[in-house]
This record gives C-alpha cells, sequence and structure tokens, in this order.
C-alpha cells in the first residue's frame, strides 16, 4: 500500500471504532496517525524500513506495527475484524459527508436500518428530522453524499436518467440542422434502473449534433467520438450514448436503440421469415435489394405484419407473438387515472398536511385521495392509535364537506402485517376505513415458508383491500424478501385483493413480471405513490412505466376507476369476504 491507502485505511478504523461506541480516545489516535501519514513528505515505505515511523509524533509500537503490516501487505487483520462487526451495508455510510459514525450509529439503532438505499428512502421521507440531532439541513448533506458515493455503482435510478435524457433530448432538438430526437434504450422501455442514456437523432451533417452533444452541460468527460456517434461519461454518474443518422434511417435506428438485444432479434428473424432483412438503419427485400421506406417505427412493424408495439413491451418475452395474434392490450396511460391511493401526512411520517396533500392531488386532476397513514405497530413513522385516526377522521369529514362533491378524501390506513399474518388492529376496527393497505414493515428476515404464510394470511382478513409494496425490495439498496411471490399473488386474487405497484422510484414494487403473472389470474392493482410529500404525489408516473410493462391496462387498476367504482367494488368485495369467512367458519 501507498501512503494515501494506509492513511485512508487508518481513517476507516477511526470511523468503524467509533461507530462501534469505542473509547473515542483510541478512534482519534487512529485519525490523527492517518493525518500525520497525509503530511509526509519522504517515503513511506523508507520509513517503515529503517523503523523511523516510530518516530513520528502520535505513532507508538501498536500502530506502527499496522503501518507496517498495511505497507508491506496491503491489508490488516484488525481492519478486517472491525469490518465484520459492522452490518455490511453500513460500510457504505461511512463515506458520507455530514453523516458521522455516532450519527449513522444512531441511525441505526433508532430506525433499524442498514443499507445506503434504505438511508436514502427515509432521508426523501424527511423521517431522519423526527430524530434528535438531525434536519432538514443534515437530511440535504446526506442525500448528496449518497448522490456522489453513487455515481461510480453503474446502475441508475429512473429520476436520474429521465431527467438527463430529457436535457440532453432538448438540447439535441434545438441544435440546428436536427430534424428529429428521440430517447431510446432501456429508458424508454421505462426499465427500473439503467446504466446508460440512449439517444438518436436524424440530421444530414452529424457533426453540429455530435458537438452539441460532447459540449453540453454536465459531460464530465467524452469517452469515444465517431463520424456518427459519441459516448460521454456525465457528472451525475451515468454515460450517455448519441447516434447521429441519415433522416431515412430514422425509425429503424430508434427502433433498434429501443428494444432489448432479444426483442430486436425476434424481429430480425420475423422480417427473414418474410423476405425481410432488417438492421438498425434499413430495412431491403431479399429479392432484389430494394429499400423498404418507413417514415416512423409503425411502418415498420406494419410491413412486419404487427400493429405497433408500445416500447415498455419490447423486451423479447412474448410481445411478438402477442401482437400477430392481436393479443396487445391497450396500456394504461397517464391520463387514465381517476385518483391517488396510499399516501401519507403530517398525522404520522408524511412532510404534509391532509389538506396539502388533497390539493397536490387536485393539481395533478385526480378527483380522489387515498390517505393511509400508519398504523400503530410503525411507531419509528408516527404509527396512529384507533383514537388518533378517530380525531382524523374528523378533520378529512370537514375537508370532504368543504369540496361539495367535486373531490373525496378516502380514509385509509396502512396497516402492518405482523410476523403471524395477523394485523395491528382488528377487523372490526379496519372495517371502518375505507381502504385498508396492508404491508410488512418488519421482520424482513424470516424464512421463505414463514413470510409466505404471513401475507396470504394477510390477504385473507375481510376488510384488507390491498397488499402495498409486497416483496419488501428498494432498488440499489435491498433485495426482496424471501418469499413465494406467486403463492401470495394466487391467495390475493382468489379473495380480490389487489395488489399495489408501489410507485416510488427506489420500489417500483411489483415488478413487471410479476404483474403479468396476476393479471393473468384476474388480479387487481393500483398505481400508488406511496407518497409522503405532496411532491412525492408525481411518482405515479414511474408506476405508470411498471405498469405498461406488466401489460396492465386501465381495468387492471383500481385508481382509473371513477370513485362510485371503486367504493363500490370495495364495498363489494368485503361483503364477499365476509361470506367466504363465515362459510368456511
Amino acid at each position: 500500500m501507498d501512503r494515501g491507502a494506509v492513511a485512508d485505511a487508518l481513517d476507516e478504523i477511526a470511523a468503524l471504532l467509533d461507530f462501534l461506541g469505542e473509547n473515542p480516545f483510541k478512534g482519534r489516535a487512529y485519525a490523527s496517525a492517518a493525518r500525520t501519514l497525509r503530511g509526509l513528505d519522504r517515503d513511506l515505505g523508507d520509513l517503515v524500513a529503517s523503523g523511523e515511523i516510530r518516530k513520528l509524533k502520535g505513532i507508538g509500537d501498536a500502530l506502527a506495527q499496522k503501518i507496517s503490516t498495511l505497507v508491506a501487505k496491503g491489508e490488516l487483520p484488525y481492519l478486517e475484524e472491525l469490518r465484520a462487526r459492522v452490518p455490511r451495508g453500513l460500510l457504505e455510510w461511512l463515506g458520507i459527508p455530514g453523516l458521522g459514525p455516532q450519527k449513522a450509529r444512531a441511525i441505526h439503532e433508532r430506525l433499524g436500518i442498514s443499507t445506503l438505499g434504505e438511508l436514502e428512502y427515509l432521508c426523501r421521507q424527511g423521517r431522519l428530522r423526527a430524530l434528535d440531532g438531525f434536519g432538514e439541513a443534515t437530511e440535504r448533506k446526506i442525500l448528496e453524499g449518497i448522490e456522489r458515493l453513487r455515481r461510480d455503482s453503474g446502475l441508475h435510478l429512473q429520476p436520474l436518467v429521465r431527467g438527463e435524457a430529457a436535457r440532453l433530448l432538448a438540447i439535441l432538438r434545438r441544435t440546428e440542422g436536427v430534424l428529429r430526437a428521440e430517447v431510446g434504450g432501456s429508458v424508454r422501455r421505462c426499465v427500473e434502473t439503467s446504466r446508460n442514456v440512449d439517444l438518436v437523432a436524424a440530421a444530414d451533417r452529424p457533426e453540429p449534433a455530435l458537438a452539441a452533444f460532447a459540449s453540453a452541460r454536465g459531460v464530465a468527460e467524452v469517452i469515444d467520438r465517431g463520424p456518427d456517434r459519441c459516448s460521454v461519461m456525465l457528472e451525475s454518474g451515468p454515460q450517455a450514448d448519441l447516434r447521429v443518422v441519415p433522416p431515412r434511417s430514422f425509425p429503424f435506428a430508434l427502433a433498434h436503440a429501443t428494444g432489448s438485444r432479444e426483442h430486436n432479434a425476434a424481429l430480425r428473424a420475423r422480417a427473414n421469415r418474410l423476405g425481410l432483412d432488417l438492421d438498425e438503419s434499413r430495412m431491403t427485400r431479399r429479392t432484389d435489394g430494394s429499400e423498404v421506406e418507413c417514415t416512423d417505427e409503425e411502418a415498420i412493424f406494419r410491413e412486419l405484419g404487427l400493429p405497433w408495439i408500445p416500447p415498455e413491451l419490447r423486451e423479447g418475452e412474448g410481445e411478438i407473438e402477442a401482437a400477430e395474434s392481436g393479443r396487445l392490450p391497450r396500456l394504461v396511460e397517464s391520463g387514465d387515472l381517476r385518483g391517488v391511493l396510499h399516501c401519507h401526512s403530517v398525522w404520522s411520517d408524511g412532510l404534509a398536511t391532509v389538506a396539502e396533500m388533497a390539493e397536490g392531488a387536485r393539481a395533478l386532476g385526480m378527483s380522489y385521495l387515498g390517505l393511509c397513514d400508519h398504523s400503530r405497530a410503525a411507531a419509528y413513522a408516527g404509527g396512529l392509535s384507533p383514537e388518533r385516526f378517530r380525531e382524523q377522521w374528523k378533520e378529512i369529514e370537514g375537508l370532504n364537506a368543504s369540496y361539495g362533491g367535486s373531490f373525496r378524501i378516502l380514509r385509509g390506513v396502512e396497516v402492518d402485517i405482523l410476523p403471524d399474518g395477523s394485523l395491528d388492529f382488528p377487523d372490526d376496527f379496519l372495517e371502518k376505513f375505507e381502504l385498508v393497505v396492508a404491508s410488512v414493515h418488519s421482520r424482513f428476515g424470516l424464512d421463505r415458508e414463514a413470510q409466505t404464510e404471513r401475507l396470504v394470511r394477510a390477504a385473507r382478513h375481510a376488510p384488507v383491500d390491498m397488499i402495498g409494496h409486497p416483496t419488501g425490495r428498494l432498488l440499489l439498496a435491498r433485495d426482496p424478501y424471501p418469499l413465494d411471490l406467486p403463492r401470495v399473488l394466487d391467495a390475493a386474487a382468489e379473495r380480490g385483493v389487489a395488489v399495489e405497484i408501489n410507485a416510488h422510484p427506489q420500489r417500483l414494487d411489483l415488478d413487471a413480471r410479476a404483474l403479468r403473472y396476476g393479471l393473468a389470474r384476474g388480479m387487481r392493482t393500483s398505481v400508488s405513490p406511496d407518497s409522503h410529500s405532496v411532491a412525492g404525489l408525481r411518482d405515479v408516473e414511474y408506476g405508470l412505466g411498471t405498469a405498461r410493462r406488466g401489460g396492465c391496462r386501465a381495468e387492471d387498476i383500481l385508481n382509473a376507476w371513477p370513485l362510485d367504482r371503486l367504493l363500490d367494488h370495495l364495498a363489494a368485495r368485503r361483503r364477499g369476504a365476509r361470506g367466504v369467512l363465515g362459510r368456511r367458519a
């Protein structure tokens, strides 16, 4: 190890000792030694070899021995021992500016989280500021630090890549000579995470578009540049790739840039069966080599005997066969949504009042809001007792009266599913809510069978209308808990219980494959933002992408229904569920 790496190792030891609550003087000794090494004007290897390392201020025999080991072997058993005592995910926290080991320990112990993604999620919900010693500024600094740490991870969430794609697209469309430009790749397909931002532009002369792209604000480095393409690394982390093609090639280039490898291979195979050759620049007839002119993507699919396949479905998972047989659904669109379900307010862990959340939903053109603050078991999130919910209902009643029928707030709850599958409130109290979302917020470590049975039992409670964030995953942060998900979806479909698409961009849970499985069995869903702020209501757009990837129609989504139909459905479903329970008894 060189001097800088050894100093980094000593700093890590100091941070780990502080995190573990060791004697503070011990950690300070390692931090002081790290500062000493960084200030050296002599070669560290020579100091170790001569033994002069022991003469440096603050470095005694024990520290000198550890430094010597790091220099010679590049590793230190003591450091590995400390790392083993700290949950793996927490090690990433130690590099976040403004956090510090003691604050990190406080968050871990009081909120029970241990990954970078969980920390980011709670910061974005404003949950850290409820802890003593934390505030909005601390949350902001932590989020800034997390963004820096994520730059080299290779995968990026939708808010980042969609934002960068829109910004670069606007630059291209303003560039002289660019006739058309679009976003392609995984961003256009609304994949949960993306490595690259892909763009395609049409121009007779590619150089102006390439120059504008390479010099765009936010470009950290030009990785590669050729006559018709350019790849750059963005300051925000992702790579962005641009291809500039002649106008006649644009539809083919866009279709190729959009589809997955499997989709594109299947499309080329179909073209071959029809006597055509298809690539990213053109389509030609094998009989005479003549080009098939297509002015847009719809024309390409039409020449292949297919209806236009929406980008979100172009994954090579049966969409071509479905299109051929006329089984492609009319996918849900943003304008189909009538309301927002599963939102939080200041009554539990939200950042906005009930009235503010309602006004935010109205501003988005919605006609109802399903307010679902936490139940009492979620004490960390300000979960409400039955008495507090009754107080909240009075506020909701007054607000609903003020709307004169033009808007409606539904009395809802996000009730905790306890480890044995029972619920945080008894069924007779849950019956008083208009919307009951049941979710897991604890004991993620149950084994697969126990976790599955937990959710299946929850779906059997008559008042439960919806299962929230069913797999518990946090993208780039926390894997789904062990779960036989098809069994859970089967149970939900059987009981008429919806399973939400949690639209928060760090969740997007359910995923597209699970959605397709559930929909095939008659399951309903909801595009739910799980919003803790007014701004978070807009997260429904991310959930819509997942809904479309899963083949959802408006008919499949509860909050795409008019309020009267939704309420009738919920009431009828509960009556039916009670009847099933009665017959079984």
